[in-house]
């Protein structure tokens, strides 16, 4: 198994360099791997990302910005993202009743019948990937990567 030292040709001032490294590294290569296997949906990370969050929500509108708090890639281009999934017939866009300004969103039937497509092929990858660790070290990374966050 290669290290991280050797795919990048480098040595680490130290643990923590190598770490953030590292975990920059990773996750380019996820979102790289991510990419390659929506491509043939017509989908981007982004995109499939707001329809998971719209199904997410079973049935009931969100705005605009519920479905950015919710994003694991807070794109300042949402708007657009989700324009193109309401051109595609994914996504359905409704007027606030109460106040104009506020649009709701809502999956569309063809936007979760394409998310059961794309479940059907699985995670394929990403989750053989996450498969590599055990239940114990996946638990201590989720630790790990939250402590660094908080």
């Amino acid at each position: 198994m290669p290290g991280i030292g050797k795919e990048l040709a480098m040595e680490f001032k130290n643990e923590h360099q190598k770490l953030l490294l590292n975990l920059i590294y990773t996750s380019n290569w996820l979102k790289h791997m991510d990419g390659a296997r929506l491509k043939p949906f017509g989908l981007s990370p982004q995109q499939y990302n707001i329809l998971r969050i719209l199904r997410g929500a079973k049935g009931k509108r969100m705005c605009m910005q519920e479905v950015l708090q919710r994003m694991l890639d807070r794109a300042p281009n949402a708007t657009r993202l989700t324009d193109k999934l309401i051109s595609k017939g994914l996504v359905l866009r409704e007027r606030s009743e109460a106040d104009r300004r506020v649009v709701h969103l809502l999956i569309s039937t063809a936007g979760n019948e394409l998310l059961d497509q794309i479940g059907a092929h699985g995670m394929d990858g990403l989750e053989a990937v996450a498969g590599k660790l055990s239940i114990s070290e996946a638990a201590a990374m989720n630790l790990g990567l939250d402590k660094m966050r908080s």
